[in-house]
């Protein structure tokens, strides 16, 4: 019989002592492996199982691995236990000395004012001038009051837009502002692992719809090649619409993730296949959060490359067709040595933007930056109820109005960021205008100046649908101008008071064109003479002011009859209202030699534009009104046809008059616009 083997009681706890160390040992490795790949979810676990596995007498090692699970739930917004286990590095003498700071942070994202400034007073006796530790006291101490005292903004979460995860980084899109981007990690998302870096799934780019009645869908995933396995959202569009800009991190077992931009172009409703922007050649920095200025010509964007204040800034570089410019760092007005994410941009000109580093209530705050001519920025924090103790980032506004929506990880115990909305009251007086062609539909491709004598001096493009929306101020004097490749000019000024309520103002831009006829509406003339009526005196005076605005055009005015009477004596009467209209034209101030007057009697049948279909639907397009056609119809329409026939027109003959004369004929046009619209006409023709 074998006998049994005994093991020594002291020899046997020697052996799982070793064990256990040998395993807290392995844990500690694969947790360094996890954490310099990014990977601080995955991180976290090791360093805890190292934690638990190394003995109490080994207070270093103890209170080292502490630190490095602390670091890694900061990281990923495990609050609670990230404070845990600060707490527990500095039970076991953690010589990093940094670990009162971050545990002073970590208890101000709790709200737990008084216990963050003891921490944060401990750091600053070891960096007495620490900016970070400084601006989070004064943090703490101004919160209260602002919980106390919040601002007119209204603040509410909402739930259709939320799932069981984390949801963030809004944008509002669509011409009535109907469409919602949010980046998702709902279970919807594509792919099944989880992420090593955060522990769920990785996020995409989804989208609601509002309907009719105001009602936003589910959010539900882009089906198109923007979302992939990997990290996809924080997106941000053109001004136009067409252009996407996203974050992407991708994954590479060996290397650390860095996060990198972007762009996916739109066709119809889809969107492409995203292509890599290539912002600079360092491949060892993250480029993420773009924000498209609302001119359209730079990119914003957050990076830790060289150069930077610390931690993350926002950075910037001009777009456009030969790619991407040098950067610019914003400087530190906006940059400090913490982390500014999130840039966004109100159309007003306002960037709007998180950070942990200036003075806030805890977290990441929003705050908002006006920049004037100087290039200063101006930086004020939005407060409560925009800001809490947690993270509040990302927003999105309604077009012009202080409202819209952001998201925030406020009241969520495990960090899960959640979409709110916000509105602030205020009175804002604003600007519609559509630009469209005489006759015809919107033109998109149209621009519109916009000049103000309280210095203001704007490039506004215009929607699909040729409308603009611009703010505008009481008491100043505005002068618009509506141009667009093809067309002449048109100016409209505006002026308005101070008001008690919002109000918006409408102007209309349409545009004669300069290859087709153009009609004006509503000259009359007595029955069977060429003497013009009293009523044709607006439309002539308009006609008058439209040539005013356009010194260098020449025109043929032209007088057209229906196909009733004698051929010849048509042809006389209508010379001869021609002729009246540029007699008229004359006596207002437009020079002789600007105006060729033409009779065409009959012999020029009107021919339907598509346009005027939606008013006369017998009439389709390319119709043309001879006698012939008009005969076939019932008389009620003949009638309608003859009237059509019975017009004043205008085309363009000339763009150069006075251009080259030796006495500029624009001398004698102080118009203050004069400059301006001499800037448009070379945009129209380049």
């Amino acid at each position: 019989m074998m006998k049994k083997l005994q093991i020594h009681p002291i020899i046997a706890l020697l052996l799982l002592v070793l064990l256990a160390s040998c395993g807290a040992e392995n844990h500690m490795k694969r947790g360094n492996q996890f954490y310099a790949r990014g990977e601080y979810f995955d991180a976290a676990a090791e360093y805890k199982k190292a934690y638990t596995r190394t003995p109490l007498k080994d207070r270093k090692k103890r209170g080292e691995r502490a630190l490095k699970a602390a670091e890694c739930y900061r990281r990923i917004n495990h609050t609670a236990k990230a404070i845990g286990s600060y707490q527990n590095a500095i039970r076991y003498k953690c010589q990093d000395s940094t670990v009162y700071f971050y545990l002073a942070e970590m208890l101000r994202k709790t709200g737990d004012y008084k216990k963050a400034i003891q921490n944060y007073e401990l750091y600053l006796n070891i960096a007495p001038s620490d900016t970070l530790s400084l601006n989070g006291i004064q943090g703490c101490t101004m919160a209260p009051i602002w919980k106390k005292r919040p601002t007119n903004y209204t603040v509410k979460k909402q739930s259709i837009f939320n799932g069981p995860r984390s949801d963030y980084s809004p944008v509002l899109a669509g011409e009535d502002f109907d469409i919602l981007y949010i980046t998702s990690t709902r279970s919807q998302a594509t792919g099944d692992e989880l992420s090593g870096i955060t522990g769920i799934k990785s996020a995409d780019v989804f989208m609601s719809k509002k309907d009719d009645k105001g009602k936003w869908s589910q959010p539900e995933r882009i089906e198109s090649e923007v979302n992939s396995e990997y990290d996809e959202g924080a997106c941000a569009l053109s001004p136009d619409e067409k252009t996407m800009y996203l974050t992407r991190c991708t994954y590479d077992a060996d290397y650390p993730r860095f996060a990198q931009i972007y762009t996916s172009s739109r066709s119809d409703a889809t969107w492409g296949k995203p292509q890599l922007l290539e912002i600079s050649k360092d491949t060892l920095s993250s480029y993420a959060h773009p924000a498209v200025s609302p001119d359209g010509k730079w990119l914003y964007f957050v990076s830790d490359q060289p150069g930077g204040h610390g931690g993350l800034d926002i950075w910037r570089t001009e777009i456009g067709g030969r790619g991407v410019g040098a950067v610019e760092n914003l400087g530190p007005s906006i940059n400090t040595p913490g982390d500014e994410m999130f840039p966004t941009f109100r159309p007003n000109g306002e960037l709007y933007f998180s950070s942990n580093g200036h003075m806030g209530m805890g977290g990441l705050d929003l705050f908002r930056a006006v920049c004037d001519t100087t290039d200063v920025w101006t930086i004020e924090n939005l407060k409560s109820p925009m800001n809490s103790q947690g993270d509040d980032f990302g927003m999105t506004f309604e077009g012009l109005h202080n409202r819209g929506y952001f998201c925030s990880n406020r009241g969520d115990a495990r960090g899960w960021d959640h979409i709110m909305s916000f509105e602030c009251p205020e009175i804002l007086q604003t600007v519609k205008g559509w630009v469209y062609e005489k006759d015809g539909y919107e033109l998109p491709d149209a621009l519109v100046y916009m000049v103000g004598n309280d210095g203001t001096n704007l490039k506004l493009n215009v929607k699909p649908d040729g409308s603009f929306t611009q703010q505008i101020q009481p008491n100043v004097d505005y002068v618009f101008l509506g141009t667009c490749k093809g067309f002449l000019n048109h100016k409209e000024d505006l002026r308005i008071g101070v008001d008690s309520v919002s109000q918006e103002y409408t102007l209309q831009f349409p545009l004669a064109s300069l290859t087709a006829p153009v009609l004006v509406n509503n000259v009359f003339y007595e029955f069977d003479k060429a003497d013009l009526t009293p009523e044709s005196t607006q439309a002539l005076d308009e006609l008058a002011t439209l040539l005013t605005e356009n010194p260098n055009v020449t025109i043929e005015l032209s007088a057209h009859c229906d196909f009733r009477g004698n051929d010849l004596y048509n042809l006389r009467l209508s010379q001869r209202r021609a002729e009246s209209v540029v007699n008229y034209l004359i006596e207002h101030g437009i020079e002789a030699e600007r105006l060729t007057p033409v009779g065409y009697g009959e012999s020029r049948p009107k021919v339907i534009r598509k346009k005027l279909t939606e008013t006369y639907t017998f009439l389709h397009e390319n119709d043309t009104l001879t006698e012939q056609f008009i005969m076939s119809l019932p008389e009620e329409e003949q009638n309608v046809c003859n009237a059509l026939n019975r017009r004043t027109e205008f085309k363009v003959l000339r763009t150069t008059y006075g251009l080259f004369d030796k006495k500029d004929s624009n001398s004698k046009n102080n118009d203050k616009f004069t400059t301006i619209s001499i800037e448009a006409t070379e945009q129209k023709t380049n």
